[in-house]
């Protein structure tokens, strides 16, 4: 198992950040790692999601349902893959005012065996979760400096 925490601070309104962190069906738009977002439900601040990912490096598409629970109130949302082709996929993306805007916070535990390429594998894909983790907050931080 692996783990990353990406932050970024984003000069803009927690509030006008975080919604735009929840409106993960857009994620696509701004993350050329993700091919698809649908929600398949959602109740309050629990939603459930399919996502479809590339990962160009081993010319492989990777698909997950993950649950989101968003508190608004604590500007928090935790997740976790609950079925799909992660072994282990789960985290916590917070979201802190500063004075100069909004600290994001975003921390994934994950693993993720690929058949037949062993454990030497493991560090490249942790340097492309990584990779991916900080594509989603520059993607968050270019969408909200657009407001």
């Amino acid at each position: 198992m692996s783990q990353v925490t990406t932050e970024v601070l984003i000069p803009a309104d927690p509030a006008a950040v975080y919604a735009i962190a929840k409106d993960i069906e857009k994620f696509p738009e701004f993350m050329p790692s993700v091919e698809s977002v649908r929600i398949v439900e959602s109740d309050g601040g629990r939603r459930v999601s399919e996502w479809v990912g590339r990962v160009e490096q081993f010319n492989r598409i990777i698909k997950w349902t993950e649950e989101d629970l968003w508190d608004d109130s604590q500007r928090k949302c935790t997740f976790c893959a609950s079925d799909g082709d992660w072994d282990k996929y789960e985290g916590v993306w917070t979201f802190e005012p500063e004075e100069a805007g909004t600290r994001v916070v975003l921390s994934l535990e994950f693993d993720l065996n690929v058949p037949l390429i062993g454990p030497l594998i493991k560090g490249v894909i942790a340097r492309l979760v990584k990779h991916n983790c900080e594509e989603m907050l520059e993607g968050l931080r270019q969408r909200a400096s657009a407001l």
